[in-house]
């Protein structure tokens, strides 16, 4: 016996839908929603979604990136130790196969160890748990390409160092759109004694 011929020819039995409900009383809902959580996501969609780890976002402007950023290395033992260089990890623009100038000199930051060494180095560690910052400058080089000097006050005594940040927004690929760091460097002679990374 095939299906077509055990369901009924008559349109009401072969309706999906069930006949409308009609009552003389105006309908409310008596369930309410969230506006946090969409009814096509999972109860813990918000949750899992604040568990994500924090890095480059398409809505970000440039200026934006910079900011997060900072504000990551200002609380950067928050969540857990070194969390705000893991940060500026994700945001960094360098092929982690190649030698990158991400410090201004030639390093091998493939491994996220010898990234975060340079961020403990002396005159990049006033970054890490700063007091205070402030823009000195922003340039809009052209639409995709942003530099930004940033003076730093560390929590030390006289640690006040200048900073200036490359942000380049990437064009084609699986970044496109976002702006990651290119570089951040200092105002001074950064390595004269050398860095053992």
């Amino acid at each position: 016996m095939s299906f077509c011929s055990s369901v009924s020819s008559s349109p009401q039995s072969l309706s999906i839908f069930p006949k409308p409900f009609r009552s003389s009383k105006p309908y409310s809902p008596s369930i309410s929603a969230s506006a946090d959580v969409p009814d096509f996501l999972s109860a813990n969609w918000l949750e899992s979604r604040r568990k994500k780890p924090f890095g480059p976002r398409l809505c970000f402007s440039a200026e934006e990136a910079v900011r997060n950023q900072l504000d990551a290395l200002k609380y950067n033992d928050q969540p857990y130790h070194d969390y705000g260089v893991e940060v500026m990890y994700r945001f960094a623009g360098f092929d982690p196969f190649q030698r990158s100038t991400y410090f201004g000199r030639f390093f091998d930051l493939g491994q996220f160890e010898r990234f975060r060494r340079i961020f403990h180095h002396s005159t990049y560690r006033v970054l890490l748990g700063h007091q205070e910052r402030e823009i000195l400058s922003s340039l809009h080089v052209n639409e995709t390409l942003y530099k930004q000097r940033v003076w730093v006050r560390g929590t030390r005594p006289e640690e006040e160092e200048i900073f200036q940040f490359t942000m380049v927004q990437r064009v084609g690929g699986s970044w496109d759109g976002y702006w990651l760091t290119e570089s951040v460097l200092h105002d001074g002679d950064t390595f004269s004694g050398g860095v053992a990374y």
